[in-house]
């Protein structure tokens, strides 16, 4: 993970994050007005500036959430504390570092869709320790239907599901497309909303 924090690092330094659109995901936002996440506590992985972990928590969550480059969660804590909103924020490495939990819920917007290239095995261990029988995760990938470059990382219907099923039933699958910072790019996406077996 070396080498994918350092250039995370780079982007935040040279100010490209296009995933960063700066307003809370509408895809989370359809997940939490359908009440498809379920009970108080909930970690996000990857939570960047902290923008969706705020959302969450002004809708009552007590969110923990981490991602592994130190420059964005400081960017999350002052953004948190001009909110007015109590985020347990850490600087992390989802395939090391110990989150806690169980949570009853799990988000990650385009945490799946990359680190499943560097190692899967890991990344699904580490998520079975931070969930217990009936959490739910709602992660958010880059669709295979459409290849974009630059752009997400992208995964196939067929290759989630036997990445992801042997842990958790995928409740709901559905196609949306990735807000960003720029109108014109909205790249293909999964919502995937899985309950832990």
């Amino acid at each position: 993970m070396a080498n994918e924090l350092a250039d995370f690092e780079k982007c935040y330094r040279e100010g490209f994050k296009p995933w960063d659109s700066g307003v809370a995901c509408p895809e989370l936002l359809r997940a939490l007005d359908a009440g498809v996440l379920k009970g108080k506590s909930l970690l996000e992985i990857g939570c960047g500036t902290g923008t969706n972990a705020i959302e969450l928590a002004r809708r009552g969550f007590q969110v923990t959430a981490t991602d592994f480059v130190k420059q964005a969660i400081d960017a999350a804590c002052a953004k948190a504390k001009t909110a007015k909103v109590k985020i347990d924020f850490r600087v992390g490495d989802v395939l090391k570092d110990d989150f806690g939990g169980p949570y009853d819920a799990i988000f990650d917007r385009g945490v799946y869709h990359h680190i499943r290239k560097v190692n899967l095995p890991r990344f699904i261990e580490t998520i079975t320790k931070v969930t217990r029988k009936g959490s739910r995760w709602l992660s958010l990938a880059g669709n295979a239907k459409e290849q974009h470059d630059p752009g997400p990382p992208t995964v196939s219907e067929k290759d989630l599901r036997k990445e992801l099923s042997s842990h958790f039933e995928i409740l709901e699958l559905r196609e949306f497309r990735f807000g960003t910072d720029s109108e014109e790019f909205r790249p293909l996406a999964w919502s995937i909303l899985m309950e832990r077996k």
